[in-house]
C-alpha cells in the first residue's frame, strides 16, 4: 500500500462539540503514523487553539483558520491575516451592530466585552442540535485560554467569528465586505448560530493542494475527514472524502465514504476500513 496523506478536522469529527476526544481516534492516528503514513489536522481553529488534548496526538503539521496557516511539521509555508485595516473595519461593524465576537489568531483568542454571554447561549444551543448534552458547555470549557479585554486592533488575525442575533446579521456582513470571506457556522443556512469573516479565495481544498505541492506527495494518495460545510473542498480535493455519520447532510452528499459518528469510534473504524491501520 501506498503511503497516504490524511488530513483530519478536528471539531466535530476528530473531537465531538463539547471537545471530547475518543481514545480510539487517539490510537488511529498513532497507529497510521507508525505505519508510514502522514496526518495533518485540517481546521478552522488558530495555532493558539490547537490544545494539549490534540496537539500531544502527535501529526505532522496542519492547516489552520481554514486554510489561512499551512504548516509542515514546524516549518510554517503559508500564512494570510486580515490586514490591520479590515480588521479594525469588522471590529468597528460588530460594535455599532453589538455584534459579540472573538479574534481568532496564532497567539490567541480575543473576545469582545460580552462575548461570554452571548457565545455561551449559542454555544449550548449548537451542542442541543448535535444532539449532546449541553449542561456542562460553556464558552471557558470550550475555548479555556480566551482572552477577555485584550487588544481588538491587531494585525494577525486569521478571521473573526461573531454570534448571530438573526440570519439578517450574516447577509448584511457579504454586503459590507465584500472584498473578504463572510460564512456561518454552527447550523445550516439560516438556522446558523455563528457567523465568520476571513480572507478571500482561501479554502481548506486549495491549502491542501498548497501542502502537497510542498511535500512532493500525489493527490492519489490522500484521504480527508470533515463533517461540517467548510470540510467540502477538502472532501472534493482528495482523492478519498469521508464524513462521519454525525456530521451535516451536505458534506454526507458529497462524500466517498460515511463512517461511524465521532463518539461512535467514527474515526477508528474508517482508518481499519481503507486500511491504513
Amino acid at each position: 500500500m501506498n503511503k497516504k496523506v490524511i488530513f483530519m478536522d478536528v471539531d466535530g469529527t476528530l473531537v465531538n462539540y463539547e471537545t471530547v476526544l475518543p481514545e480510539s481516534a487517539v490510537v488511529a492516528v498513532r497507529k497510521a503514523r507508525e505505519n508510514g503514513h502522514k496526518v495533518y489536522i485540517c481546521t478552522g481553529r488558530s495555532e493558539s487553539e490547537v490544545y494539549d488534548d490534540v496537539r500531544s496526538i502527535g501529526f505532522d503539521g496542519m492547516i489552520g483558520g481554514n486554510g489561512t496557516y499551512v504548516k509542515d511539521n514546524d516549518e510554517v509555508i503559508f500564512h494570510k491575516v486580515l490586514s490591520k485595516e479590515d480588521t479594525r473595519h469588522i471590529v468597528d461593524w460588530l460594535g455599532e451592530r453589538k455584534l459579540e465576537f472573538y479574534l481568532e489568531c496564532n497567539s490567541g483568542l480575543f473576545a469582545s466585552e460580552k462575548f461570554e454571554d452571548a457565545g455561551t447561549k449559542a454555544i449550548k444551543e449548537y451542542s442541543k442540535i448535535l444532539g449532546q448534552d449541553s449542561d456542562k458547555t460553556t464558552i471557558r470549557s470550550v475555548f479555556p485560554n480566551m482572552v477577555f479585554g485584550g487588544n481588538l486592533y491587531r494585525d494577525d488575525v486569521n478571521k473573526i467569528s461573531f454570534v448571530l442575533n438573526s440570519y439578517q446579521d450574516y447577509l448584511d456582513s457579504v454586503k459590507e465586505f465584500p472584498n473578504l470571506n463572510p460564512g456561518t457556522w454552527g447550523g445550516e443556512g439560516d438556522k446558523a448560530l455563528f457567523g465568520d469573516i476571513g480572507v478571500n479565495d482561501i479554502d481548506k481544498g486549495k491549502s491542501v493542494e498548497l501542502l502537497l505541492n510542498h511535500i512532493g506527495a500525489d493527490i492519489a494518495d490522500t484521504f480527508a475527514f470533515g463533517d461540517a460545510k467548510v470540510d467540502i473542498p477538502m472532501l472534493k480535493k482528495c482523492a478519498v472524502g469521508v464524513a462521519v455519520a454525525s456530521g451535516c447532510d451536505e458534506i454526507k452528499a458529497v462524500a466517498d465514504y460515511v463512517t461511524d459518528a465521532v463518539d461512535e469510534d467514527g474515526i477508528y473504524n474508517a482508518f481499519k476500513h481503507f486500511g491504513l491501520i
